[in-house]
Order: structure tokens, then C-alpha cells, then sequence
């Protein structure tokens, strides 16, 4: 006979305002209802009464997390429907920023993700360490800290300071030991490897069935990025190649965040000996823009979490209509079937590998 339990919506391991009402047989669960909207703040409707470019600053707050990459995916579908293209030299600084959120990001899941499993503090201190120097490095490149609104029509607000190659390259270094350190700590720490391996599977039948998005999708096998089945900015130019792991289970999610950590680190490096020289900045942010020239614009992004995709249906002075697909809504979606036959103990794992920020889910 099985019990019903609540858990949340106030609870450390669900990475936000959340609610979830679990049936569980001893401690076998046997099914998890989501209960979403906590953080619901109707951006989708918010941007139709603002006018194009006073949007962004709302967009940032979907992922705090990694705000920089819903601003760009927003300013990119505006472009898109005003038909604005982006300077060449923009393009490789907006690819820089956008990794080095990927790699903030990725860190803190790694955190997060130690941290849920209650054993491993000593991970969440480090990895919040290493992401603290990235995010000196972002604000460093756009003069904020966490709310960047760094990108503008056709560039950026700030380009890149003289000396930020450098430093940057300083960093990648550094980071790139550090990631050695991560797996050597984490793969021979056999609690980390037993509430990891073989839990939580997810296979690619069902990835695909499921519509999960990004390392989640990746981690069951189906190698499939945006940046590369899509490329947008200068990604097809540089040596870009997709994580794909076929575990399908917790250490599998975790491993392909550390392998795209690596390959982020790859893709800077590359982006910073290739970029040219020329200005970046983009077009002064004025309430009155110029019309737009499509009626409907598609925009996919591959985010951190997996691949946005952004319907707007323009306007003359602001957008219309906008729809959101958010990666973190079809990945919470799938808990129910992953967890499915897992311990209750290992719901918060499961949850950890998806790494969810439930202000993504809610909009």
C-alpha cells in the first residue's frame, strides 16, 4: 500500500520554489507530481505591452543562474524579426560570454548536485571558488556581476577590455586542472558513485519520446546541440564537437556537464585566437526602434539546460506575441518516469542531475 508524501514547495534540494507530491511504497517511489507556478511572473505577457529592448533585464531573471544566455536568445529573436545582422567581431565576443556562462553554470550544477546528496560540501565550496573567477571575468567584460544586459541590436553594450584575452586565458588554464581534480575527487568517492551510477535511468527511446533538452537529452546517447545542428554566430567555424554520453543515468549527466565544461574551454580558446579586430558595440538602446520586418520569427538556442526556442510574432514598436520553450520545463516534465522505481533517497540525486532553476519552469 502506498503513502503519499509532500515535499515542498520550501525544500533546499528542489532548487527552487517547487512542490512535489510523491507516492512511495517503503521507500520505493512510485509516482511524483510536480506542482508548478510558485515564480510565475507572466513575462510571456509582460514584453507585449514594453517596447522591444526594454525587455531583456526580464528575460535575465528566467535563469539566474545563467541570465546572459536568455538575454542573448531574446535579443537574437528580435533581430531576427527586425532583420538586423550581428558585426562579425560582436559574434565571436557574444560566443566568448555565452561559453563562460555555460562553464559558471555547469560549476554550479556540480555544486548543487554534491550538495544535494549530502556528502560532499567540500565540492560545493570548491567549485563556488572556480565560478566566482568566471564571474569576475563577465563582469570584467560587461560591468556587471550576475544581471549582465550586455547584448544590444547587432553587438554588445561593452566589448571586450584590452586586457581580457589574457586573463581569460589565465583562467581556462586554471579551470582546466581543476576539472581534473573534480572527477578524480568525485570518481573514487564511492558514495558519489553508488547514488550516481545506475540510478535514474533515462533511455534514448524514451529521451526522445520525452522532449528532453541538452546535457539531459545528451547524457541518454542522442548527440544533438543546437550550436551544432543549427549554428548560429561563428560556432560552425571553430573546433566545435558534441558531448554525447551513453549511460543514461545520474553519473552520465554528470559526466557529459564535465566533458561540455571541457569543450567550452575549447571553444574560447579557439574564439580568441580567431577574432578579428573592429567594433562590437550594437545600436543604442532607443523606445522607438525601427519596425520590425517579419510577422513570425522561430529562434532555438542550445541555453545550459538545453535548447530554448523562442516564437514571436512581431510588431511595429514591440513584439505581439511571445512563447517561450523553456529546457527546464521538459526536463521536470520526465521526473516522473525516471524516478519511477528509485528510492525516495534518491529522488533529490535525480533531481540534481536534471538541474532545474524553477524560474525557467514558471516564466
Amino acid at each position: 500500500m502506498s503513502t503519499r508524501i509532500n515535499i515542498g514547495p520550501v525544500h533546499p534540494s528542489t532548487h527552487g520554489v517547487l512542490r512535489l507530491v510523491v507516492d512511495v511504497d517503503g521507500d520505493t517511489v512510485k509516482n511524483v507530481e510536480p506542482h508548478i507556478g510558485f515564480l510565475h511572473r507572466g513575462v510571456e505577457k509582460l514584453v507585449e505591452t514594453r517596447m522591444y529592448m526594454q525587455c531583456p533585464p526580464y528575460m535575465e531573471k528566467l535563469d539566474y543562474v545563467a541570465p546572459l544566455s536568455y538575454d542573448e536568445a531574446y535579443v537574437a529573436t528580435v533581430e531576427a524579426a527586425l532583420g538586423i545582422e550581428v558585426k562579425e567581431r560582436a559574434q565571436y565576443v557574444r560566443l566568448i560570454e555565452l561559453e563562460l556562462q555555460r562553464i559558471a553554470s555547469h560549476l554550479f550544477f556540480l555544486g548543487a548536485l554534491c550538495n544535494d546528496m549530502g556528502q560532499m560540501f567540500t565540492m560545493f565550496m570548491w567549485v563556488f571558488e572556480d565560478r566566482d573567477r568566471v564571474l569576475e571575468l563577465l563582469q570584467e567584460a560587461t560591468g556587471q556581476r550576475m544581471f549582465y544586459v550586455n547584448m544590444r541590436l547587432g553587438g554588445v553594450t561593452m566589448d571586450l577590455p584590452p586586457d581580457f584575452g589574457e586573463n581569460c586565458m589565465k583562467l581556462l588554464s586554471h579551470l582546466e586542472k581543476r576539472i581534473g581534480e573534480y572527477q578524480r575527487y568525485l570518481e573514487k568517492n564511492p558514495v558519489f558513485m553508488e547514488r550516481t551510477k545506475g540510478i535514474g535511468v533515462l533511455s534514448a527511446e524514451d529521451a526522445k519520446s520525452l522532449g528532453v533538452a541538452g546535457p539531459v537529452l545528451r547524457a541518454s546517447g542522442i548527440s544533438y546541440d543546437v550550436r551544432k545542428a543549427k549554428p548560429y554566430y561563428v560556432y560552425e567555424k571553430l573546433n566545435f564537437h558534441v558531448a554525447v554520453e551513453h549511460g543514461c543515468d545520474n553519473f552520465a549527466r554528470y559526466r557529459i556537464r564535465i566533458m561540455e565544461l571541457r569543450e567550452s574551454i575549447r571553444l574560447i580558446r579557439d574564439a580568441l585566437k580567431k577574432m578579428p579586430d573592429g567594433d562590437a558595440l550594437g545600436a543604442s538602446i532607443k523606445l522607438i526602434g525601427p519596425p520590425a520586418k517579419n510577422k513570425i520569427v522561430t529562434v532555438s538556442r542550445e541555453l545550459p539546460r538545453g535548447e530554448c526556442m523562442m516564437y514571436m510574432v512581431s510588431d511595429p514598436q514591440r513584439p505581439y506575441r511571445l512563447s517561450i520553450r523553456s529546457p527546464c520545463f521538459v526536463n521536470l516534465a520526465a521526473l516522473n518516469h525516471i524516478a519511477k522505481g528509485e528510492r525516495l533517497a534518491d529522488l533529490f540525486s535525480i533531481m540534481g542531475s536534471l538541474d532545474l532553476v524553477m524560474a525557467c519552469v514558471d516564466r
